[in-house]
């Protein structure tokens, strides 16, 4: 894997708080508000699937301001802690023992609300009974004022400040039916059975208690990926120290050290293969579904499986530095970031608490303006309230987002936002760079034909000058090819990088350029014909041609030309019909020249091409693109990319890339497989098709059930069930997409 990774994952935004008491959209809400007053707050978004709140703000805001301000406005707040390995062979508190399990509450509720239902559940089958009305005020109490007391507690912060949530709707709605309850059992005591309510009051409870614990339970699957992220981190490493092997924690392994890892180990730091060859399993960390051959002088990630072979790894990255690390936080900002889509359910959610007292009250006024029955009214403005509450609208949209990028990162996509991961599922074009992400970037000389007066031997010595010190893949190709001929080339002074175009330099004195086509036509320089027509012959091979310029006082003169042929990635021309498939255009940008981008393009069936083009060119092609109207994900690896990724709606870079070009992206793809261009652009479509059916599902509860519970058609019993229901199936709604795998898994 590129240790350009490592430096390009952007790290978390600046200050992330934990939330505790959060129940519904109203909450987020109300805590986003409370942290914009606080003065030198920017910015402030609250996700309720994580319970994390993103802050951002000037350096003279204190933690104890926004804590304060979160604590006035009725919640809790801490500051979020970076997920950390577990500690091996440590074990939990002695007093952990002693706590109940999580869901004693609903239990308890359960049992006590059973035999308050029995009538209803027994009234079916002919069976007609009845507790004593006293004891049912004996089984509802403790659960309307113990175990229902969260409601209360959480109901009057939100009242106290003015706002409101699904608390206060819920212990308004049971403390009507437990109040009208002990009102008829005072009245009639003494005169028969008469029908309390002090089921529907417990039941409400209980059914919000067993929802928001199956809830809970679903919320934790939707971060499934990211511990099995968090399981790949060891606690300790053996270090080599002075000839001695030492298992030491993580924390006090240092830059430099020597890690020992043994066959079957998990591989503790990122670094280099010092000695010993191996196959590693980096499916976790990269998708790639086939253990990599390491060797000596080759990158590891901590993390990743060691295989058959022992090594020996010099340290380069350790604990949150390393690759696995920044993966790590990437996943978690994009889980706990807030969908654009976000807003449309924030602008509900601050007018929905109270549209609904108000319904409520309409409810309980025009029943007993159409038939003067208070105890029906009364009933049915509970019903309004209890099947109103906005927990699955809050929950709607952050599932669905958590679920989505945990998977895309289990199978080498980082998402770095949830807008992007929105965004990318509108993609109509995707306009690729050509070198090093259609093709494998390993270019080779293929070629090379001097004019008169030159010899290839003097052509390919000065080229390998100018190229010495350069990283660029076809540099690359000429110091190989130079070094294998056994040329010694002299060092290069004045260098100089033209880019998109070539470079020039003196050699020997000598003022030369080497590069494209377009930077012969800038200095004028006019190759003989029989270069000309050989360059033109190997350009429609689908070879790259640079030429070597020389510059004088007398002119400019063309000394020879160097030819480049390089190797389509096997997958490219899949990853290109998988996209036609979905519906999407393809474009290729390509700083080559046409002939060499249009073979290529010809290859793989791309329908467009724009060559030779600059960086900034690639950026205006991009930008003409989406004034067209089309939605543009870029694709490419390098560092003239970076203008077209940031340009495009949606930037997507291959890891094996430069850092530029993946800090500019919004899409990191873990291996330089082109396939996965089309995987995320479709796991972001999933994802947002679960995003749509969650908010259609809430609003469908709200819109369906507060006119049926307003007509009397609802029992508060049933209202309860269904808010209760609503929360769970749109958290569960969202765990589908676990299933989601690419299509390239099947088709290798």
């Amino acid at each position: 894997m590129s240790t350009a990774l490592a430096n390009a994952l952007t790290h978390a935004p600046d200050i992330q708080l934990q939330i505790g008491g959060m129940t519904c959209a109203s909450c987020v809400l109300r805590v986003e508000k409370a942290l914009l007053k606080v003065p030198g707050v920017a910015a402030a978004s609250v996700n309720l699937a994580t319970e994390r709140a993103t802050v951002q703000a000037g350096p003279e805001v204190a933690l104890d301001a926004l804590t304060a301000a979160i604590a006035k406005a009725g919640y809790e707040a801490s500051v979020y802690q970076d997920s950390a390995p577990a500690v091996e062979g440590s074990e939990a508190p002695a007093d952990d023992a002693l706590h109940l399990p999580e869901w004693w509450h609903v239990a308890l509720a359960g049992a006590l609300t059973l035999p308050l239902m029995l009538p209803m559940l027994l009234a079916p089958l002919g069976i007609e009974w009845m507790l004593g009305g006293w004891w049912q005020l004996a089984l509802a109490t403790p659960v309307q004022f113990w175990l229902g007391a969260r409601f209360y507690i959480a109901g009057f912060k939100a009242a106290r400040a003015g706002a409101g949530n699904m608390d206060l709707l819920v212990a308004l709605g049971t403390s009507a039916a437990y109040g009208l309850s002990i009102y008829l059992l005072l009245r009639h005591a003494g005169h028969g059975m008469m029908h309390l309510y002090f089921e529907a009051s417990a039941a409400v409870i209980t059914l919000v208690l067993l929802g928001k614990w199956l809830e809970a339970r679903a919320k934790r699957q939707t971060t499934a990926a990211l511990r099995a992220l968090n399981a790949l981190r060891p606690s300790t490493a053996r270090v080599r120290r002075d000839g001695q092997e030492l298992d030491l924690p993580i924390a006090q392994v240092r830059i430099g050290d020597q890690v020992v890892v043994r066959p079957g180990e998990r591989i503790a730091v990122d670094g280099q293969v010092l000695e010993g060859r191996s196959h590693v399993d980096e499916a976790l960390i990269t998708g790639e579904s086939l253990p990599v051959a390491k060797e000596v002088g080759a990158r590891v990630s901590g993390g990743a499986l060691n295989g058959e072979g022992a090594l020996l790894v010099k340290t380069l990255a350790i604990g949150a530095e390393t690759t696995l690390g920044r993966i790590i936080r990437l996943v978690e900002s994009a889980q706990a970031a807030k969908a654009p889509i976000q807003r449309i359910v924030d602008r509900v959610s601050a007018i929905f608490v109270p549209v609904v007292l108000g319904l409520a009250l309409l409810t309980l006024l025009g029943w007993i303006f159409y038939n003067g029955d208070w105890e029906q009214a009364l009933v049915n403005a509970v019903s309004v309230l209890v099947i109103a509450c906005p927990c699955a609208l809050g929950l709607a949209t952050p599932t669905a987002i958590m679920v989505g990028t945990g998977v895309a990162a289990s199978h080498g996509i980082l998402i770095k936002d949830a807008q992007a991961l929105e965004l990318a599922h509108g993609v109509t074009t995707v306009a690729f760079d050509k070198t090093g992400t259609l093709t494998e970037g390993h270019p080779r000389l293929s070629h090379l034909q001097a004019a008169d007066g030159t010899s290839e031997r003097e052509l390919l010595t000065l080229a390998a000058a100018l190229q010495r010190q350069s990283e660029h893949p076809l540099a690359r190709a000429v110091t190989t090819r130079a070094q294998a001929d056994g040329l010694q080339a002299p060092e290069a002074q004045d260098l100089q990088a033209l880019p998109g175009r070539g470079l020039q330099g003196r050699v020997d004195g000598r003022l030369l350029s080497l590069g494209s086509d377009r930077l012969a036509q800038e200095l004028h320089a006019t190759p003989a014909a029989a270069l000309a027509e050989a360059a033109g012959r190997l350009q429609e091979q689908g070879q790259s041609v640079s030429w070597l310029i020389e510059q004088a006082a007398g002119g400019q003169s063309i000394l020879g030309l160097l030819a480049f042929g390089d190797t389509l990635k096997p997958s490219a021309a899949k990853a290109v019909a998988r996209l036609h498939a979905l519906g999407i255009a393809t474009v290729m940008l390509s700083g080559d020249n046409l002939g060499a981008a249009s073979a290529v393009a010809r290859q793989l069936g791309i329908q467009t091409v724009h060559a030779p083009v600059l960086p900034a060119d690639k950026a205006a092609a991009v930008q003409a693109l989406r004034a067209q109207g089309q939605v543009v994900a870029m694709v490419g690896d390098g560092i003239n990319d970076a203008p077209a990724l940031a340009a495009a709606d949606v930037g997507i870079a291959m890891a094996s890339g430069t850092d530029v070009a993946m800090e500019t992206a919004a899409i990191t793809l873990m291996r330089g497989d082109p396939r996965l261009v089309a995987e995320a652009i479709h796991v972001s479509r999933r994802t947002y098709a679960k995003i749509k059916q969650n908010l259609f599902w809430a609003f469908a509860y709200n819109v369906v059930g507060i006119p049926l519970a307003a007509l009397g058609l609802l029992s508060p019993v049933i209202a309860g069930a269904a808010m209760a229901f609503s929360s769970v199936s749109v958290v569960s709604n969202a765990l589908l997409l676990k299933r989601w795998k690419p299509e390239s898994d099947n088709s290798d």
